[in-house]
């Protein structure tokens, strides 16, 4: 049965509920590397990820890929247009098989105003996207390409829930993933990693990055910032 009980936004209505929602949504299948919104299509649906993967896109004038984020199971997108009616501002690739569920603008705006914690919730993930796109474009107009990828690892990171004071990455994303994050190559990214390695600084067991000592990748990003002229960043 096709159901939206995975769904994060929704986990506060009852099952009632989310099976309403259900009802009033489009369902389809995509397969790894298929194309599933084109940015500035005018299209105002609100999707979401009920199994499989996602990647969020855009390319440069380049033909460069660059990667704002990857969606898992439980989690949505396309909210931006289902609020303001605008063009889609991103594309959206499958990055594995996924079944997806569309809610319509319409539907999503109702869900909204009947349920004002869903509505802070999708308020409060937006103003996250604002920071962390300031972020990101802070990064790209004064570091560079190592600092940036180093900058993009701290961002990922969340504590880890056994060990003190240790901090990881799970899944961690591939090297060309990071590196169209912060607009550089996968080599730049392979020798960072190598290097923060050989150091110390990270592990890498299976699918999980771990970053054993969190301060002495931001005591190297800014020692590069110093040699290289910059000014050193201040702690986020």
């Amino acid at each position: 049965m096709q159901n939206l009980d995975n769904i994060e936004l929704l986990a506060s209505l009852s099952a009632e509920e989310r099976n309403a929602i259900a009802a009033k949504c489009s369902w389809r299948t995509f397969r790894s590397g298929e194309l599933i919104l084109e940015r500035s299509k005018d299209s105002h649906d609100v999707f979401f990820v009920v199994s499989g993967n996602v990647s969020i896109v855009n390319y440069g004038i380049s033909g460069r890929e660059v990667t704002y984020a990857t969606l898992g199971e439980g989690q949505y997108f396309g909210e931006l247009s289902a609020v303001d009616g605008g063009a889609r501002s991103a594309g959206v690739m499958a990055s594995s098989r996924c079944l997806l569920a569309a809610l319509g603008r319409e539907h999503f705006r109702e869900l909204l105003m009947a349920n004002p914690a869903i509505m802070m919730s999708v308020l409060e993930r937006l103003a996250r996207i604002i920071r962390i796109n300031d972020d990101r474009i802070l990064d790209l107009s004064t570091l560079g390409a190592v600092q940036r990828v180093c900058q993009e690892l701290m961002r990922m990171a969340e504590p880890d829930p056994v060990t003190a004071n240790s901090w990881l990455i799970y899944p961690m994303p591939t090297q060309s993933v990071i590196a169209s994050r912060v607009s550089t190559t996968r080599e730049t990214v392979a020798r960072v990693l190598g290097q923060l390695t050989h150091e110390g600084m990270v592990l890498k067991k299976g699918k999980t990055l771990y970053l054993n000592d969190k301060s002495r990748i931001e005591d190297f990003v800014n020692t590069l910032a110093v040699t290289s002229g910059q000014t050193p960043r201040p702690e986020r």
